[in-house]
This record gives C-alpha cells, structure tokens and sequence, in this order.
C-alpha cells in the first residue's frame, strides 16, 4: 500500500530502473512553495548530463537530507555520507580514498546519470566532488577557489574579486572557470596538470590567495580565523585540503527557495542574481543557452607559475604556511592553531 510520502515507483535512466520511495516527501516546504522528493529527482534527470561532467569518475561525498531541508520553518538535520552507502546497487562505482588521519574508506565514484539518480532518492541534496579522479585519487586534477564574502560584503564584492583573480591566472595562461556558490559567494575553477599531491595545489591556492590579497587588500583577505578577517572576502584555500570539496556545478544547495550552484560565462557573471538559478529554473537556462562549463578540462594547466609565487613568498616576504582545517593533525611548518585573540591573552594575561 502506498505510504504517507506515495508508493514507491521506478525511474528509468538510460535504460536502468532506479527505485524512487517516498516520492512526495517535502524536502522544501516553506513561503516559496513545495519541493518533493519526485521533483528533486526530475530537476537531476535534466541536468544529469551536465552534473556527471562534473562529478564524473571523482570520489563524491553525498550530502543526505533524509527529512528535508526546510519543511515549515524548521531546518532539518542532515549528513556527509563519505563511506558508501550499504547496499549498493551494480550500477554504482565506488574507489577507495584516504583521509587526512590516514583512515581509508570506499567513496561513491559516479560513472553515470542512474547513480545521480539513485543518490537523489536517498536524499542526497548536493554532491561534493574531489578535485581527483580515480585514476589518481592523490593528485588533483582541479585547483579550486572559494571566494566567500564575510559579513559586510555581498556578491558584488565577490564579482569584483573573481575579476581580477581571473584576470591574474589568465596573465599566467590559465583558462578559469566560474560559477555561483549557490549563496552570496564564487567558485573559481581551474582544470590543472594531475602532476602534484594534495600539498602542493593548497600551496598553489595559498599563494594565488595572497597575490590575490595584495593587489586587492581592502577588498580580499586569506586570514583563517574570522576575527581577523573583517568585511572582506575571504579566498578558502583549505579547499584544496585532503577531503576538503565544494558542492559541484549544478548542485542544489540546502538552503531556502532550493538555489544552485550555477556555472557562469565570464560575460555575465556581473550582470546575474545568483538567487534567480534554482531548481526550477535552471533547467530552462541549461537547454536555453547549454552548458557553461562544457569545455572545462579539454586544456590542462601547469601550476608551476603559483609554486613560484609560494616560494618568492617564503624567501622574499617571509611568509609561510598558513593553518589547516580543525581536524587535521598537526602539519609541518604550521602555525599554532590558536584563535589570535586566545593566543594574545596567554601571552599577555592581565
């Protein structure tokens, strides 16, 4: 008998029957309107083409909101699935990944449209792709940067940032990419040589943030702790940590009126609202106008030119490694990880 959330039917995916249970669950139910399960599934379907370019053959953490996101003013719980999910179906690939604490674990690794599919009916609302791919899990393949603008700040502040870093990578013959961050910030991607570890593209990332910084210092900022970061926008170059992902191009975000994260051509990136692409609307704008990013990764780029930068920072201006994420251990070369106004009051208590 059907359920409270409708009888369970199959999809079919390029030939192969996914299993849609509950299909109206309220994902979304709030001033904007109602989002259900069935029509979480029909917006992955329309865009899958695009979405497995992105996630295609990369370890993917699956973010799970198995009770909705907002339903009636109450933001529900949800989870990072990072191991795979019991039971698995044939069709879905996985590979093996290490985390920074040296465990292991089996990752989902999409290889097709029916696995986005069968991820969505588990209530997977974003996909968070490594920048590797199973061919080599421990060499990313993509430099990745977040530009997050702090309290004060908004998109237009990100725009203006994503411009001249831009600009900066294409004086360094790199081809960017960007796309919106499905809030008020910018993802800015490059398709990079698979040739260094993990260490050493954050080193790269750090090192275009602070050129980033002193081109633009009352605008930008690289500082890890948030005291220090005032109303800037902030370059998170811990993105490119071990196990550190954003959400993939045409990822819906969890947040209200279901936003996604949407791949922009240069010349319109100052002219958008990044509110106006969501669930319901991207679909229209992809067969409109196509994908965006089609061409991300057919020109690979050398990231030599930041390992300069790195290094000119560490000889020249004195500057050194900068903090990792909380649960990382201790690193080489890594400052103390202490909130500064902490480490000022034991240094100097009253």
């Amino acid at each position: 008998m059907p359920g409270e959330y409708g009888a369970p039917r199959e999809v079919d995916v390029d030939g192969t029957a996914v299993r849609l249970s509950s299909p109206e669950r309220p994902l979304w139910r709030d001033s904007t309107g109602v989002v259900t399960k069935a029509d979480l599934v029909a917006y992955y379907l329309s865009v899958a083409d695009a979405l497995l370019e992105a996630v295609r053959d990369r370890p993917t953490t699956l973010q799970r909101f198995p009770d909705g996101v907002v339903v009636d003013g109450e933001r529900r719980e949800s989870f990072y699935n990072k191991h795979l999910p019991k039971s698995v179906p044939d069709f879905v690939n996985h590979v093996r990944v290490t985390f920074p604490s040296g465990r292991t674990a089996e990752q989902v690794c999409p290889a097709n449209a029916a696995t986005l599919i069968w991820a969505a009916n588990l209530g997977t609302v974003t996909f968070h792709p490594w920048p590797v791919t199973r061919v080599d899990v421990d060499r990313p393949d993509e430099l990745r940067v977040d530009l997050d603008p702090q309290e004060g700040r908004d998109f237009t502040d990100a725009v203006e940032a994503a411009q001249v870093l831009a600009a900066m990578l294409r004086d360094l013959g790199a081809e960017p990419y960007v796309k919106t961050s499905g809030g008020r910030g910018l993802h800015v991607f490059v398709a990079i040589e698979p040739h260094g570890e993990f260490l050493d593209v954050r080193h790269a990332a750090i090192a275009l943030g602070r050129a980033l910084e002193r081109q633009l210092p009352d605008l930008v900022t690289t500082a890890w702790w948030k005291e220090e970061r005032g109303a800037r926008v902030f370059v998170d170059y811990n993105q490119m940590a071990r196990d550190r992902t954003m959400a993939s191009a045409w990822s819906v975000r969890a947040r209200p009126g279901a936003p996604v994260s949407m791949p922009l051509e240069w010349s319109d990136v100052g002219a958008i609202n990044p509110a106006d692409f969501t669930l319901h609307t991207v679909p229209g704008h992809l067969a409109a106008h196509g994908n965006a990013w089609a061409s991300l990764g057919r020109r690979r780029w050398d990231i030599g030119p930041l390992l300069d930068l790195w290094r000119e920072d560490i000889e020249e201006r004195g500057l050194g490694e900068m903090p990792f994420p909380p649960d990382y251990p201790k690193m080489p070369g890594e400052p103390p990880r202490v909130q500064p106004s902490r480490r000022a009051r034991e240094t100097h208590p009253r």
